[in-house]
């Protein structure tokens, strides 16, 4: 079980705004740990982070919004996705990825380094950073351009680059293709064969093979050797030709370049990693080897920063296989430690680790209204954090067991509980462990701001649901997380929690509606905190209270 913001009145909004009572000024920095970071979400990162967290290792997948086809409507020859909208299939890819506990964060990548200890550190926008044992690099390409007037205006819908990307849709159609590279001539036998209106324009005939120009020209391929001078479009904004430098205009629906490319890995240098050109001699890429490993041990690439030909389903099934070679890497390094680790627990312990408090003093202000008509007797506090919502429990008569994924947050638990003499029954668990509250049922079940990563079978939820005993309450309370839908600019702030990764309060009151002959809500809405000792801030609660009926 962890825990977001568990026993405070603390939540890190997307600016980072600590909301704490004692606290009005922005939150300095936040620091995460996690098995795996991957830098870029689109077909190769959220694929490779779909294996891993099946593995059950904790990835987060940090995406500025700015994929390589970010200007295509459409994208073909995905198998089962043909035609789909890219965005489409990667709002698909992030959800299947958070359905298994993964997170997918909008941010930027800035830079990347070793630590001492071996593991990676990832500085983000906004001065947040992920520390990590391995990342992959799916960062994908920059298309450069052709400096020619009208082109980027038009890239991906008048102009157009891949004949397996955009051929179909441009058949039979008035084409250009105009060379601005020897590359540029390898995709053309492709686009003579759909369509017999092309015409090839050596816009810069540096490099071409003579043999193979004289091949197109015998098969009647009309050739101009003339540099271009623009684009042309219509009131319309449709493209309708192509001007040459000598005034002559050639019609066209359709303009087809190739440009040159380089790999988006500048945020790999502090590690030493650099590009190679590509042995076309168009661009740069990162070098890996048959596992997608760079050179950096621990560091790993896949998608089009490593090869510029993948489109989007070779793209994700790299990313797969990477993936897949990450987890074992990982299997293999714990193996030779005889542990198995798990990167929330070392996640949350860092957020413990410090010498000072993390969280208030306070026990939640709702908890202290929900359980006043409530007679005491055994409570679960699950996501205890520094345990002031269990502690305070137990001095009002409760028999407490308080469960948390952390052991240094347990720790602090136990030496105020001993400090002030009350005995608490602590275990360190996660919601989705076998059996994690034990087999004894709780006349209370209180989950207070607190945060488990879903799973496919809901096994956390219904844990946590089957540890409510018959006529007994589960009161749920989490921050009212609107704000978390509000836009960021990726290029200057990093947002470091991913809702959709974690079982909500929604989720849960939508299992409990789903059983009416078990469960009864008494409560779920959005309110403010209440005041008083307590609570001395007031920002919005979502209050979950419902009873599990007796036999």
């Amino acid at each position: 079980m962890s825990e977001h913001a568990a026993d405070s009145q603390q939540l890190v909004d997307p600016e980072g705004v600590d909301h704490h009572a004692d606290h009005h000024a922005r939150h300095p920095t936040m620091e995460r740990h996690c098995d795996v970071a991957v830098i870029g979400g689109s077909a190769a990162g959220l694929a490779a982070a779909l294996q891993m967290s099946r593995q059950r290792r904790s990835v987060i997948v940090v995406d500025d919004g700015a994929p390589r086809n970010a200007p295509a409507v459409h994208m073909h020859g995905y198998l089962g996705h043909e035609g789909a909208a890219p965005g489409e299939l990667m709002a698909v890819g992030r959800e299947e990825v958070r359905t298994y506990g993964g997170e997918v964060l909008t941010g930027r990548v800035v830079a990347v380094h070793r630590r001492d200890d071996g593991r990676f550190r990832l500085d983000l926008t906004g001065g947040h950073a992920l520390v990590a044992r391995r990342v992959l690099a799916a960062t994908g390409l920059t298309d450069e351009l052709p400096a020619i007037d009208g082109v980027a205006a038009q890239w991906g819908r008048g102009v157009v680059h891949c004949p397996f990307c955009h051929g179909f849709e441009v058949r039979d159609q008035r084409l250009v293709q105009i060379i601005t590279h020897p590359l540029g001539m390898h995709p053309t036998p492709l686009w003579r064969h759909l369509t017999d209106r092309l015409t090839v324009v050596l816009h810069d005939p540096t490099g071409l093979n003579e043999e193979v120009l004289h091949a197109l020209a015998a098969s009647g391929l009309v050739i101009e050797r003339n540099e271009v001078n623009r684009v042309l479009t219509g009131p319309d904004d449709e493209v309708f030709g192509v001007e040459l430098v000598d005034g002559r205009v050639l019609e066209a629906d359709t303009v087809v370049v190739n440009p040159r490319f380089h790999a988006r890995a500048d945020m790999l240098a502090g590690v030493g990693l650099t590009t190679t050109a590509h042995p076309t001699g168009a661009g740069d890429v990162l070098s890996v080897d048959p596992r997608g490993q760079t050179a950096v041990p621990g560091i790993y690439a896949a998608g089009n920063v490593t090869d510029p030909s993948l489109q989007v389903l070779p793209s994700a099934a790299q990313g797969s296989q990477v993936g897949a070679m990450i987890a074992f890497s990982l299997a293999e390094e714990d193996l030779r430690d005889a542990a198995r680790s798990s990167g929330e627990e070392i996640d949350w312990d860092h957020r413990y680790g410090g010498p000072d408090r993390v969280w208030s003093v306070n026990p939640n202000g709702t908890l202290v209204d929900e359980v006043t008509d409530l007679p005491p007797g055994r409570a679960l506090d699950v996501g205890t954090g520094e345990g002031a919502d269990t502690l305070w429990l137990a001095e009002h008569g409760w028999k407490v067991t308080a469960t948390d994924i952390s052991g240094n947050a347990l720790a602090r638990v136990r030496a105020e509980a001993e400090r002030r003499g009350l005995s608490i029954h602590l275990v360190r668990s996660d919601a989705n462990d076998p059996t994690p509250f034990g087999t004894e049922p709780f006349h209370l079940v209180s989950l207070q701001y607190g945060s488990f990563k879903r799973t496919p079978d809901q096994r956390g939820l219904r844990s946590l649901l089957d540890a409510v005993a018959p006529g007994g309450t589960l009161l749920v309370v989490h921050h009212d997380l609107t704000a978390l839908r509000d836009p960021v600019d990726a290029a200057t702030q990093t947002r470091m929690y991913d809702p959709g990764a974690f079982v909500g309060v929604d989720e849960i009151a939508a299992a409990l509606t789903a059983d009416p002959d078990t469960w009864h809500v008494e409560t779920h809405e959005t309110r403010p905190r209440p005041p008083g000792a307590a609570s001395t801030h007031h920002v919005n609660d979502v209050v979950l209270r419902a009873t599990r009926r007796a036999v």
